[in-house]
């Protein structure tokens, strides 16, 4: 069984995809893919996407710009990252909200979207809270079918984006407890999930879909059903990445902008972290007033919290030699 079908690789493309500056004519530069060949079970690569100018006649200063996207395209090809199904099955894990899809009964055959809270279970499956007033619990009662929408950055549309289709069904009794304490955990605050009102029902995914990218040639996406979805494991680090980049953000600013730049070889005007995994860390850095996202690769995968510590010194140690 072929684990992934997919278009493009957004783990290869996406981080480039927030980039989009002007030439010397403020003309867009826009990315453009060359033929590429399949790697291992994934259908596509997107290691030989080339860029292009948008208006063939570029005047001669536009080179340098031509240059970083290739320093940034090579740098990216070659930074390591979780398996694509890895990455989406933490990113929802470490998710608390999205868009609800159900079919609407009282607008017959139209669909309702509502925005909801939810948090994931054990297997992958996410949790909602939801009360008996609410259209979206009346639609599910009647009609189990739904889907769930899920930004890893909702401010940047060209960020990945994950929808979950399943069947919505009431949780049972047994399986209460441990429910309640896995929602709370994700929503400390919920005070309401104990009103009589609500009730907690668990989306059972029947095919989990992604897309990364813009609406061009290079428009990432695939998809994975139920078994290969739950079998994926959550990234054991993903779950540090509040306090760290908290921390790097606010006290080593400086730090980090100094790891990009040595590891990226891009004199990027600032950088701060977004969030990170086992093999790396991403972040959002600024060039000559183009703002971009960029992966950062640990030099080896991190095994904990205190060792991230110890990967990003090393970085440190390297980018500054002279740091002792």
């Amino acid at each position: 069984m072929v684990m992934m079908r997919s278009v493009v690789t957004p783990w290869q493309t996406c981080p480039l995809f927030s980039l989009l500056p002007l030439n010397a004519r403020n003309t867009p530069l826009i990315l453009r893919s060359a033929p590429h060949s399949g790697r291992l079970s994934m259908a596509a690569s997107s290691q030989s996407t080339t860029f292009q100018n948008q208006n063939q006649n570029v005047p001669a200063g536009a080179g340098a710009d031509d240059n970083m996207f290739q320093l940034i395209q090579s740098h990216q090809e070659k930074a390591s990252r979780l398996p694509p199904i890895q990455e989406i099955r933490t990113l929802l894990d470490r998710s608390v909200r999205g868009v609800l899809s159900t079919i609407s009964q009282k607008h017959e055959g139209y669909p309702s979207g509502s925005m909801v809270d939810f948090a994931c279970d054990a297997d992958g499956s996410p949790i909602l809270a939801v009360s008996s007033l609410a259209f979206h619990t009346k639609d599910l009662t009647q009609n189990p079918k739904c889907s769930l929408l899920v930004a890893r950055d909702p401010e940047d549309k060209t960020d990945l984006l994950v929808t979950l289709h399943g069947d919505a069904i009431p949780v049972s009794e047994k399986d209460q407890a441990a429910i309640r304490t896995a929602y709370l955990a994700r929503h400390p605050d919920a005070f309401w999930v104990d009103f009589g009102d609500f009730q907690f029902m668990r989306i059972e995914p029947k095919v989990v879909r992604y897309v990364s990218g813009v609406a061009t040639a290079l428009l990432g996406s695939g998809e994975f059903n139920n078994e290969e979805y739950k079998a994926a494991k959550v990234d054991p680090i993903a779950q540090f990445s509040k306090p760290v980049a908290s921390h790097m953000n606010k006290d080593h600013a400086e730090d980090t902008k100094a790891i990009v730049q040595h590891s990226t070889s891009i004199p990027v005007d600032f950088a701060y972290i977004l969030d990170l995994d086992a093999l790396g860390f991403n972040v959002k850095a600024a060039y000559q007033g183009n703002t971009f996202k960029l992966r950062i690769p640990f030099p080896r995968r991190a095994v904990d919290r205190k060792d991230v510590k110890t990967l990003i010194v090393e970085m440190l140690h390297a980018a500054k030699p002279q740091v002792s």
